[in-house]
């Protein structure tokens, strides 16, 4: 399947500088809802072509800067497409016809274990995962997650991965000749797979000290006495009593 999408990437290189951030907002959008698409073959072109300068602002940096800005988007998209679909359509109707739109029962229940486990945070960690990073938005849609908390958490698990992907292609774009696409993805995907397992580890400990922190906030607020309750309120009423007594 890459190798066949590779084939239609590399003729919308002729069109990059006009067209090729509306593309990647296109298919990110296209790879973060229910359609099985890969975003390699998306974001480290995208890399490569911002790296020689290839895309709107004809500015390296600027035009890397922009190409992650607008895979976010898309991303951003395509979740927003599975969150709110999930949310209308319910569990039952996702598991029974799913099949018709790429979504496998077994995919299915595979994503609402996880979120079930460990939590909306999974949404970020999630966003990470191949095979798993568009289906983990079903379950928040169908447990109705709040939409900000959804959107917080799938942005910046899909920033890093866009910026993670668009970072590949501009390393290759920076220090090797002009290749076909096929090398470029394929050598991006090789370092990406090299790495994933600490990137992965990374963002778990992010997720987890993030949420270590906010149980320990929220654990001490819930110690704090009430306002009005106190030592300061309980001598004022002995004294009261005292008074009576006299």
């Amino acid at each position: 399947m890459t190798d066949a999408l590779i084939q239609y990437i590399t003729l919308i290189d002729a069109h990059a500088a006009a067209w090729g951030l509306v593309f990647v907002l296109l298919f990110m959008t296209v790879e973060s809802s229910f359609v099985p698409f890969p975003s390699e073959v998306v974001m480290i072109p995208a890399g490569f072509l911002a790296a020689r300068s290839s895309l709107l602002l004809a500015s390296p940096l600027a035009d890397a800067i922009l190409a992650v800005s607008v895979g976010v988007l898309g991303s951003l998209a395509g979740a927003y497409i599975n969150y709110y679909l999930s949310l209308r359509l319910g569990r039952p109707f996702l598991h029974k016809y799913g099949k018709y739109f790429f979504l496998k029962p077994e995919k299915i229940e595979r994503a609402e274990e996880i979120f079930r486990t460990y939590g909306p945070g999974t949404t970020f960690v999630c966003r990470l995962l191949p095979g798993i990073r568009q289906l983990i938005s079903i379950p928040a849609g169908v447990s109705r997650m709040p939409i900000g908390s959804f959107s917080l958490w799938t942005g910046l698990g899909a920033g890093i991965w866009v910026t993670i992907l668009t970072a590949i292609g501009y390393s290759i774009g920076a220090s090797t000749a002009d290749r076909d696409y096929a090398y470029i993805v394929h050598t991006g995907k090789d370092m990406l797979r090299a790495n994933l397992i600490w990137i992965v580890l990374a963002c778990a400990v992010i997720l987890g000290g993030y949420i270590w922190v906010q149980n320990r906030v929220m654990r001490r607020r819930g110690e704090q006495p009430p306002r009005g309750e106190g030592s300061e309120g309980g001598d004022g009423d002995s004294g009261d009593d005292s008074d009576r007594d006299a």
